[in-house]
């Protein structure tokens, strides 16, 4: 909480504290959580800040959100938006309430959350509206949203960055192909990214591949001159502007 509240001062004060000559920050998501209970500990035990993206209409979502509470991790509510269906999953035209009611069900699933990343959302992060919407509710909970960028056509981060809600932008998806070779691939240009723009936003799934890739290279990091830093750092980091790949001097498109 008082890292938020420091991110929060920060996105005030229209400035974030300038990244060292040199510095490439990385931070790392892992979408899809709750759904089993053998992956979810797997990737409760990789080493360093991992943020934890958990779905509430999966088995173990509350008891996965505690357990990860207890261990230090950061909790984020992996939010269902269409196309993904189910009885959380936000659609282009259901009325605001029956909105309101989802979400209000969804962060009661999974408690501890400090912020909130859509699940698919391709058709439902290009409604300005309902985007307009949902920033101005993460406001009033205190919490933070990440744009996980899966259209062209989003436009919650503009949303969020428009209200002055603390948030951030996907950067690199790791695992869309899932060999370890194609994610070693994509680790890498997240780092390249990181040394190119300062900071790298990252998220993958907890796929064995990308489990086996992560244990492996995380630990590797440092000796790369990249410091993976916890998402309540990245995002005083950032302080809401748009990287180069989303926008312009940083107003996102």
């Amino acid at each position: 909480m008082r890292r938020l509240l420091l991110a929060l001062l920060c996105l005030l004060a229209g400035a974030a504290p300038a990244a060292p000559v040199g510095k490439a920050y990385l931070t790392l998501i892992i979408d899809d959580l709750g759904q089993n209970p053998a992956r979810d500990a797997r990737t409760l035990a990789l080493p360093g800040p991992v943020t934890l993206a958990i779905m509430p209409d999966t088995p173990h979502a509350t008891d996965f959100a505690r357990q990860a509470h207890r261990a230090g991790k950061t909790v984020i509510l992996h939010m269902p938006m269409d196309p993904a269906t189910g009885p959380y999953a936000w659609h282009p035209g259901t009325p605001l309430p029956e909105l309101e009611r989802r979400l209000d069900a969804a962060l009661a699933k999974v408690p501890f959350a400090s912020g909130l990343n859509n699940h698919m959302g391709s058709r439902m992060t290009a409604e300005p509206q309902a985007m307009a919407w949902l920033m101005a509710a993460l406001q009033r909970h205190h919490l933070f949203f990440v744009d996980s960028r899966t259209s062209a056509a989003t436009v919650a981060a503009a949303k969020a960055q428009a209200q002055g809600l603390a948030s951030l932008s996907r950067d690199v998806f790791l695992d869309d192909v899932r060999t370890p070779e194609a994610i070693a691939g994509q680790l890498q240009l997240a780092i390249e990214l990181a040394r190119k723009q300062g900071s790298a936003v990252l998220i993958g799934h907890p796929y064995p591949q990308t489990l086996e890739v992560l244990e492996r290279e995380l630990p590797r990091l440092k000796a790369q001159g990249i410091e993976w830093i916890e998402i309540h750092q990245m995002i005083a980091e950032r302080s809401n502007r748009a990287m180069p790949g989303h926008g312009k001097h940083g107003t996102y498109r």
